[in-house]
Order: C-alpha cells, then sequence, then structure tokens
C-alpha cells in the first residue's frame, strides 16, 4: 500500500449582499422576494446609453467589514468591467475591480478545539454587483429574475490556510457574525445574503513523490452544512482521484463543481476561467473612488466591539463558560443587552443563564430574538438581585421572567402580586420547624444520631418544611434553623 502524507489547501470566497436600501449602481430597491423582475430599471437592465452611479453608502459599508478583517484599505481605486455571457447579467459584463481593490493583505481570526484561534489571511475585500437569479424548476426551459441584478456585494478573497471543512465552517459562522455586528449585512443565507465559493487542491507525497492535485471551485454553497461537508468530500474526492489517475495540477484543468445536497457529492460543472478570459478593463462611465481623510475617519467611527474580543472578554471577564460567551455574542443585541444587566448590578452568570436557559426559549416560541421580547435589561438586573437576596428562589424567577414578558410592571411588585417572594422571617419559620419536628419524631433522632441516615433526613425535615410553607420558606433561612436545632 502507498505511503501517502498530503495536507488539503482551502481558500475561501465569500459573497456578502450589503444591506442598502437600493441597488449599486442605480435606485432601484434591494430586498428578497417580491415579484420577478420588478425592482428593475434600465440601468440595471443594462440598456444601452445609460449610466450608473456609485452607491456611497455601499462604499462605506465595504470599507467598514475591510477594517473589521484588518485590511489595507486604498485610498484610491477603480471600477472595471469584468465581461462574460450569461442570462442573468444582461449587459454581459459585470462591473467589479480587478488589479485596484478598495482592500487587501488582512487576517481573521477563527476559534479552534482547546479555546485558541487560528489567523486566516485575507488576499483581498473588494466591491461589485450582484448578477440576477435563474430559475430551473419550470420544466424544459429556464426563468429569470432580475431583481437581484445590481445588487451591492463584497466579495472577500482569504488565502487558502483552511485545511478542512470544519476551520471553514468556523470562518463562516464567524464573517456572518462580524457583518451582522457591523449592520452591514443581514447575512441571512437561506434569502442568499451570504454565499461561499472554496478552492480545493491537495498537495503531498506518495511513497516520497511530491503531488498536487488541480484546483476545484465549488459554486454558490448557502449553508454551513453544505460548506463543510462538500469541503469534506471533495477532499476525499481528489484524493481517490489522484491515486487512480496519478494526473495532478498542470495535467487536469482548474473545475468549477457544484454541490448535489441530496447524494451529498460534488459534480463537475465546467472547467475554470482564467482572468484574461473576462477581458477586465476600467468602467469608461465612473470615476475613481478617492477615500480621503475625514470620509475614512467618519467610516472608522463606526467601528464596534467585534464577537470573538465580546465573547473573550465574558469568558475571562465574567467567568462565563465559552459556551455560553459563544451563545449570548452570537447577535449583537443580546450581547450589549447582557453587558447593560451587567452595569444595572445584576449577577453575571445569573443574568447569563436568565437568558439562555429561559429567555431564549420564550423568544424561540414567540418567534422573536430575546431582545425583542421587550423585558428592559435593569428590571432583568433587578431580578438577579432578588435572587441574590433571598427575596424569591430560582424557581419562582424562571417563573416571573415569563410574567415579564407580558407586563412592564417592576419584578418585586409582580413576585408580591403572584405570591412568590421568600418567607425569611425566622419566628415563623421556627415555629414551623417546630411543628415539623412534632410530626416526625424518627426523622428528628435519625438527624441527630449522627448516623447513615443523617443527610437523608435533615433532607426529609427540609423538604417538609417547604411543603408546609409552599416552596415559599428561604432555603438558607431553613438550612441555619434545622442545624441550630439539630446541634
Amino acid at each position: 500500500m502507498a505511503n501517502i502524507k498530503y495536507k488539503t489547501l482551502i481558500g475561501l470566497e465569500i459573497h456578502v449582499q450589503l444591506k442598502t436600501k437600493t441597488k449599486m449602481f442605480c435606485s432601484c430597491p434591494t430586498g428578497f422576494g417580491g415579484e420577478a423582475n420588478t425592482r428593475v430599471c434600465p440601468v440595471c437592465l443594462g440598456m444601452p446609453g445609460v449610466l450608473p452611479v456609485m452607491n456611497k453608502k455601499a462604499y462605506e459599508f465595504s470599507v467598514l467589514a475591510a477594517l473589521a478583517l484588518n485590511c489595507n484599505i486604498a485610498r484610491f481605486t477603480k471600477w472595471d468591467r469584468k465581461s462574460y455571457y450569461y442570462p442573468d447579467l444582461p449587459k454581459n459584463y459585470q462591473i467589479s475591480q480587478y488589479d485596484l481593490p478598495m482592500s487587501e493583505n488582512g487576517y481573521i481570526e477563527i476559534p479552534t478545539d482547546g479555546g485558541e484561534t487560528k489567523k486566516v489571511r485575507i488576499l483581498r475585500a473588494h466591491l461589485e454587483e450582484d448578477a440576477g437569479k435563474n430559475s430551473h424548476a419550470t420544466g424544459n426551459y429556464s426563468q429569470v429574475d432580475l431583481n437581484r441584478a445590481g445588487t451591492p456585494l463584497l466579495e472577500i478573497v482569504t488565502e487558502p490556510d483552511l485545511r478542512n471543512g470544519r476551520e471553514v465552517r468556523s470562518l463562516a459562522q464567524q464573517l456572518q457574525r462580524i457583518v451582522r455586528y457591523l449592520g452591514v449585512s443581514e447575512a441571512d443565507m437561506q434569502k442568499g445574503h451570504m454565499r461561499f465559493e472554496p478552492n480545493i487542491n491537495l498537495v503531498g507525497e506518495i511513497d516520497g513523490k511530491e503531488f498536487k492535485t488541480a484546483i476545484a471551485e465549488i459554486k454558490n454553497l448557502n449553508s454551513f452544512r453544505a460548506l463543510e461537508r462538500s469541503v469534506d468530500y471533495e477532499t476525499n474526492r481528489q484524493l481517490e482521484e489522484y491515486l487512480e489517475t496519478r494526473k495532478g495540477m498542470g495535467q487536469v484543468p482548474k473545475t468549477t463543481r457544484g454541490w448535489d445536497a441530496d447524494r451529498e457529492i460534488t459534480v463537475h460543472q465546467r472547467s475554470k476561467e482564467a482572468a484574461n478570459d473576462y477581458r477586465y478593463f476600467p468602467d469608461p462611465d465612473l470615476v475613481p473612488v478617492v477615500l480621503d481623510d475625514a470620509w475614512f475617519e467618519q467610516i472608522k467611527s463606526r467601528m464596534v466591539e467585534l464577537p470573538l474580543a465580546k465573547e473573550r472578554k465574558f469568558i475571562s471577564k465574567y467567568g462565563l463558560s465559552e459556551y455560553d460567551a459563544g451563545v449570548l455574542t452570537s447577535e449583537r443585541s443580546m450581547a450589549e443587552y447582557f453587558e447593560e444587566a451587567i452595569e444595572a448590578g445584576g449577577d453575571a452568570k445569573r443574568v447569563c443563564n436568565f437568558i439562555t436557559q429561559t429567555g431564549l426559549k420564550l423568544a424561540n416560541e414567540a418567534g422573536k430574538s430575546f431582545v425583542d421580547l421587550g423585558i428592559e435589561a435593569k428590571k432583568l438586573a433587578k431580578l438577579s438581585q432578588m435572587v441574590s437576596d433571598g427575596d424569591i428562589n430560582a424557581s419562582a424567577a424562571t417563573s416571573l421572567i415569563s410574567k415579564m414578558v407580558e407586563s412592564d410592571e417592576d419584578p418585586m411588585v409582580l413576585a408580591e402580586k403572584f405570591n412568590l417572594i421568600q418567607k425569611s422571617d425566622t419566628a415563623e419559620l421556627e415555629a414551623i420547624v417546630e411543628q415539623v419536628f412534632a410530626e416526625n419524631p424518627q426523622a428528628v433522632e435519625d438527624a441527630r444520631a449522627g448516623s447513615k441516615k443523617e443527610k437523608k433526613s435533615r433532607g426529609f425535615l427540609m423538604g417538609q418544611v417547604m411543603q408546609k410553607t409552599k416552596g415559599q420558606a428561604n432555603p438558607k433561612v431553613v438550612s441555619g434553623i434545622l442545624a441550630k436545632k439539630l446541634s
């Protein structure tokens, strides 16, 4: 059997639709859905003689995203025509950026096993317009919807620093969180706001002889599951193909492949074009973009703390688990809500549990985000303090969260209204303990005897007190009374 050593080289191309109100070079509205070919005009339909005008907001969103990816931002960039014919591109060229992209040479950090991070280099991030959408589900002909044509699209290209499907998925998830935190994209993959195209090949040795497989690009993946599985499948496919044919890079052309989700395999589509096939040249209808200091500083002022940094802070500063910190930072609004509750005096771990164990369940049932449930952060902080002070127990707090969704009343008022305040009156609780002792003399004797039954008997007596108070006795106070009377 051959002695094989190899590693997988994976570079990722990511297309992110930007969250602007209008398209990249015209005033047609953006948005998902709608009747086909109704959000169009002569510009995005490619009519003769029309002139494009750049969307300033789209350019600013691109710069902001590139800053978050630690890229060098070009102060001068231009627009290029990328020529190719396809039904969803009516003018037969795409306005893009070629040799002078608006940003390049950055990096993104992704979490790895063991709490470490890996730095993945970003080759470039540039702005372009999206194409329309073809539909092939109508019988023996295809349909074209140009509503999406001209939508601002940020293309991010990584270096081949990724090694497997798990890492590729991690990068995609981190990038989704980043663009959502920045507010530059909704990044909803079901709506096509993010699409991924991994470029994959293998390098290694077989029986001491070096080999490289030809690069294959998997097109238009729009789910994390498809991304991870297609990368791992393609890795195995290339290895098996090379072992069978012994033909690699230079002997086999670059190809594009599609992902068949039903069979979970990649399928050949066509040979890959080279840059000269697109006949790039500067667009004569658009002026170059000059990013001066004042404009650049204004864009930079919108930068926020990014999700991975916030996640690390929640772990180190508040002692949260990696899992809980990841959940809380999955949405910027929820992470900021958590911090607001802590600043208002809430206990970090207790507030975290309120959100992750109860709040998210209620939000999921209501079809909303947690923040949209409408509970004020300062009121959740007060609820946390009520538990810490012994006013209510954890079970009552869970019940109150549900009631706080329905009412704007103060949590203490709600606790009193629904009779959830814990009994902490020592004299009252001592009387109840004496009653329990009188009714259960054997349990009292066993608890005092120091036998094997002591722990069980003490638990039984505690349970009897809680039963008589309908669960409203403060366990700490009752525990103290029991210890005193049994000693």
